[in-house]
């Protein structure tokens, strides 16, 4: 069965269930609740002769903003049915995405696409996904409390719960669905620890024989840090041990850039807690790339590669960010050097966690270098979830069922499973606020996100920091707000729609990379227009 997270068919209009022989009066009833900038609310409606909860949900398409006094036409009724805990139906999984973003966005894509799923919910969710019907968006759910987040599950019979930021991870939501008897797709926050705290890392590695970044330290005081870093010399890497959305890292190519970046971690707190510890590390020269492997505590298997550009600026200037775009695959990771990090890098952190009491299970995200000098695989950092962008090109090439996947997982049942994948490429353009990664204005419009979805085949808008204001506009509520993904045969056939489709986008305030693929097409490719 499909997902069951349904589109209208016209204005205030309900789409008749018919897979579900679900019948249900055409109006809400009047114990409506808001959810943002939506309207949502419960109604009883008829399964096959069982009581089966229903949830509509109010999606506004331009107009003034909703409320529980007035209907007007610029809203659209969606409708989501789903198995409550006391219905005993048999169906498909019903799923919960945690998180907020483009990631979120993409995971919730494909599991609407997912057979064996019966509806995906997204908490908080964000007014793209709303609006693209592939999620219903429970806004007001409070995704820090635990609680609050089993009770939903309980509630809406939510089978698989995919926590999609590091932030839950690390604060161990997943410990505690774990606990209350749901299957929750994420490491505990033991394991999460792998991306929590960077010394951790490079101490398992150690430990494991985990090829990685040689001659590190760890500080707390900037004097020691920054006479070691005087001894090692320049090129060097400094990173904060915590969690600091993407940003913690910086690449020193001088003794004074390094100096200033330890005065801004320990001395001036900018990362706060985050950066109360540093990392100091030599400096690899190469190819980065992103790996990634789902696993399920004993066994893993590799996802599709994939490399995503961090660098704000064209040709890889200025300062680090989440990410500004990305394609798959990554033709420097052939099958053989696939196969070497599986073996020396991936496996060995799995069996190492599992012998250290963490077992993890969830995906890995490996950030790697194809070092230069030697052309072998080291590992950069861990992530313990789906990159951004990188999930982007991923869950639009994944042609399995993603929901009965993430569930084997959660089950310790990975092993002899396979994955398919369309053939061809995929890449995403990240459009971000003008001033982003530094401070960046909030609240300003962008439109024609609709037509741009249309300007080629096989095209798909990811959101993630966007709201719609009181008129109906989207705007721009984030630093990283849009991800324009396609898919083509080829790199560059995706990269051509990827641009027309940006180029499709009105948005003043926002700005992207004009050569995102550039190392895969060093001959080909032209700069795209700039905003």
């Amino acid at each position: 069965m499909a997902c069951m997270s349904l589109n209208s068919i016209g204005t205030c209009g309900l789409r008749t269930l018919q897979s579900l022989h679900v019948s249900s009066k055409p109006f809400p009833p009047s114990n409506c609740s808001t959810f943002g900038t939506s309207l949502s609310f419960t109604a009883g409606a008829s399964v096959s002769g069982k009581n089966r909860h229903v949830l509509w949900e109010l999606r506004h398409f331009g107009g003034s903003a909703a409320s529980s006094a007035s209907f007007s036409t610029p809203f659209r009724f969606h409708a989501v049915s789903v198995k409550s805990e006391q219905s005993d139906i048999a169906s498909g999984v019903v799923v919960l995405v945690i998180g907020s973003g483009g990631r979120e966005h993409a995971l919730c894509y494909a599991l609407k696409r997912s057979p064996s799923c019966d509806a995906v919910f997204c908490a908080p969710g964000n007014a793209g996904i709303s609006n693209s019907g592939d999620a219903t968006c429970i806004s007001d759910l409070d995704i820090a409390d635990s609680s609050a987040v089993i009770s939903f599950c309980r509630k809406w019979g939510v089978g698989l719960v995919v926590v999609g930021p590091e932030a839950p991870l690390v604060a161990g939501l997943s410990n505690e669905l774990v606990e209350a008897g749901i299957p929750s797709f994420g490491p505990s926050s033991e394991a999460a620890a792998l991306e929590g705290s960077k010394n951790f890392m490079k101490k398992l590695c150690d430990k494991y024989g985990i090829p990685t970044a040689k001659h590190y330290q760890t500080f707390t005081d900037p004097a020691p840090a920054k006479q070691y870093i005087q001894e090692q010399g320049a090129p060097i890497v400094i990173k904060v041990d915590g969690l600091a959305a993407g940003k913690g890292v910086i690449v020193a190519m001088t003794l004074d850039e390094a100096y200033q970046a330890v005065d801004s971690m320990l001395v001036e707190g900018v990362f706060g807690s985050a950066g109360s510890c540093v990392i100091v590390e030599e400096y690899l020269e190469g190819e980065e790339a992103s790996f990634f492997a789902l696993v399920d505590g004993e066994n893993a298997i590799p996802l599709e590669s994939a490399q995503d550009y961090k660098r704000v600026g064209d040709g890889d200037t200025g300062p680090n960010t989440g990410g500004m775009g990305a394609y798959s695959p990554a033709p420097i990771l052939t099958e053989e050097l696939q196969s070497l990090v599986m073996k020396s890098i991936i496996i060995p952190t799995v069996k190492g966690m599992a012998a250290e009491g963490c077992r993890f299970v969830g995906v890995l995200y490996a950030g790697l270098m194809i070092e230069k000098k030697s052309g072998l695989p080291k590992l950069i950092e861990y992530n313990v979830r789906f990159g951004d962008p990188e999930c982007q090109v991923l869950m639009m090439r994944l042609e399995s069922d993603l929901a009965q996947v993430l569930l084997a997982a959660c089950k310790g049942e990975l092993s002899g499973v396979s994955l398919n994948w369309s053939l061809g490429s995929a890449m995403v353009v990240v459009m971000a606020s003008k001033g982003y990664p530094g401070s960046y204005e909030k609240g300003t419009v962008i439109s024609n996100l609709e037509e741009a979805e249309l300007v080629a085949p096989s095209v798909k808008v990811f959101h993630a920091g966007t709201e719609l204001d009181s008129d109906g506009n989207f705007i721009a509520v984030g630093g990283r707000v849009l991800g324009v993904t396609a898919k083509g045969k080829n790199l560059q056939e995706a990269r051509d729609r990827a641009y027309l489709a940006v180029d499709e986008i009105n948005w003043p305030g926002g700005f992207y990379r004009r050569d995102i693929g550039w190392r895969a097409l060093p001959q080909e490719i032209q700069f795209a227009t700039n905003l």
